[in-house]
């Protein structure tokens, strides 16, 4: 199916991928029923091999491949600056609403933050601002953790540490490993990642100097929290 024709007012979201892109399917798949309030137009990959451009081609949405090798030029700080700049240029090329960060394993610059300030979302697992960065799952289950879950929070320069949107908690399980916890973690992030853009795309959230609100109702710092013993797999 081709979304591309849809109505030409229709919001516009560019997905960033490093990887599987379980979270882009999500979002492809809420598209499918109608139930994003927009169109992926585009999804950009750091990686060629990245197998979430198979699930977008599958979808019948553009793909492009910006490789970071092509700009190691300095080794440093001004080779991600140079890369960002080509970034924001192909993701500006398809007049984005929404920017969304769905595994891009990437630290972006300041000048990248700022110019989707607003208007870029990112999904991290764990219940933030718990165990940000790298390895979530087995940071918690080596603290021994009894409740872990997923985060969607606007990017902002402090690395995980935007506004957080929606929060999901799934409990952890006496014979949990990293990967058995992961899973479960992943099923509430293909959950809440496509609620909290269509939140978005709808008018219902936004984030101004006054904080973040949601139906003009201003949002706790943790965000909206779905508990644990509120979502079953069967709502999956």
């Amino acid at each position: 199916m081709t979304f591309e024709a849809e109505t030409a007012d229709a919001r516009r979201i560019v997905v960033l991928i490093s990887g599987s892109g379980s979270n882009l399917q999500a979002l492809l798949d809420a598209m499918e029923h109608d139930e994003l309030g927009g169109n992926v137009v585009a999804v950009i990959s750091n990686k060629p091999d990245a197998y979430g451009l198979e699930r977008a081609k599958e979808a019948d949405v553009l793909t492009e491949v910006v490789e970071p090798s092509k700009f190691r030029h300095f080794h440093d700080e001004r080779d991600r600056e140079l890369y960002d700049a080509e970034l924001i240029r192909v993701i500006d090329h398809h007049q984005p609403d929404l920017v969304v960060l769905a595994g891009f394993m990437r630290i972006l610059t300041k000048s990248f933050v700022l110019r989707y300030h607003g208007r870029l979302m990112n999904i991290h697992p764990s219940l933030l601002p718990a165990y940000k960065g790298l390895d979530t799952h087995a940071r918690l289950l080596a603290d021994s953790g009894t409740e872990h879950g997923a985060s969607v929070h606007f990017v902002t320069e402090e690395l995980d540490g935007g506004p957080i949107i929606v929060q999901a908690a799934v409990h952890v399980l006496p014979d949990d490993t990293k990967d058995t916890l992961a899973e479960r973690v992943l099923s509430r992030e293909h959950l809440i990642y496509p609620m909290a853009v269509r939140w978005f795309l709808d008018g219902r959230l936004q984030l101004n100097d006054s904080g973040l609100t949601l139906d003009g109702h201003a949002l706790p710092a943790s965000g909206l929290r779905l508990a644990a013993d509120d979502v079953t797999d069967d709502d999956l």
